[in-house]
């Protein structure tokens, strides 16, 4: 690319999602930032965002911008650090993406992180939809389940992770202790709503429990968690959340099928800054108190 500065532009554009936004951190006018836009699309040939009244959202070709970009702004910065005799600073941007229902066990440790580096911004994104690496959404993912298969991707084992059907002991005082498979019938399942799922806790629910029983269904472990709580049935949670909540019964021994894993997961490009193996090593060694 000839011009980098208008690349770097495209790319906070695409970050901040707006123009203002984008034109305050590069510390230029907003005239030049859609100068710069408006210079790489006439370049390119192409349409690197679709404009909409709330700000700029990138195409899937300025999601492939956004990729090159994001990992060059890094790898930049760590150069700009090792010439400055600076190479183990940690500042910036750290992006770490997980399920919500991890937050209980990742939120000390990001905060704690940020405390031993206090220039670092550090953005913590949840939620069900898988964040693309490859696209530089993320410098790093802690996911749950199957490995991840995505090209491009380190995928690293991390920890792994108990799963245990409880119920409320007010729901335990209305219906009794589950006593086996021919006791289901007097019992109220919680499930997911997904039939396609992935997580082998809930294709063992679907596979032994009638599904006229599985009568609160969720879309997500948090909102399942929340229903177990609340008492309406039997659901399966991870043993390190159910051990935080005195009024929840194991009702059977946890199952070797039920368990799970978390892995760790960057993209080759980031993988080896300083900023993402800081992290990683810190993250591993709180990990290694965890009683999952």
């Amino acid at each position: 690319m000839e011009n980098w500065d208008e690349v770097r532009t495209a790319y906070q554009v695409a970050r901040m999602g707006t123009v203002s936004g984008a034109a305050e951190v590069l510390g230029v006018h907003h005239a030049t930032v859609i100068r710069h836009i408006d210079a790489i699309e006439g370049r390119l040939g192409v349409k690197l965002f679709q404009r909409h009244a709330r700000g700029y959202t990138p195409t899937e070709a300025g999601q492939d911008l956004l990729r090159v970009a994001q990992a060059t702004d890094d790898q930049y910065g760590q150069l700009v650090g090792r010439l400055k005799g600076q190479g183990d600073d940690v500042s910036g941007e750290l992006v770490v993406t997980s399920l919500a229902s991890l937050a209980p066990l990742l939120v000390p440790v990001l905060a704690d992180f940020q405390k031993m580096h206090p220039g670092l911004i550090l953005r913590y994104l949840t939620g069900d939809r898988l964040f693309r690496l490859e696209y530089g959404e993320a410098h790093v993912a802690v996911r749950a389940g199957s490995p991840p298969e995505q090209p491009d991707n380190v995928v690293q084992p991390f920890v792994p992770q108990r799963i245990g059907l409880y119920a409320t002991k007010e729901y335990v005082a209305r219906r009794g202790m589950l006593k086996g498979p021919e006791d289901y019938p007097n019992h109220q399942f919680i499930g997911t709503d997904d039939e396609k799922t992935r997580a082998p806790f809930s294709r063992w629910l679907r596979a032994n429990v009638p599904a006229e029983l599985i009568s609160f269904r969720t879309t997500n472990n948090f909102t399942t968690q929340e229903a177990v709580l609340a008492g309406a049935g039997i659901g399966f949670m991870s043993v390190w959340e159910a051990v935080r909540h005195p009024e929840l019964v194991q009702m059977m021994d946890p199952l070797p099928e039920w368990e799970g894993r978390l892995w760790l997961v960057t993209h080759v490009d980031l993988h080896r800054t300083t900023k993402v193996q800081s992290f990683l090593s810190y993250l591993k060694k709180q990990a290694a108190d965890w009683e999952l």
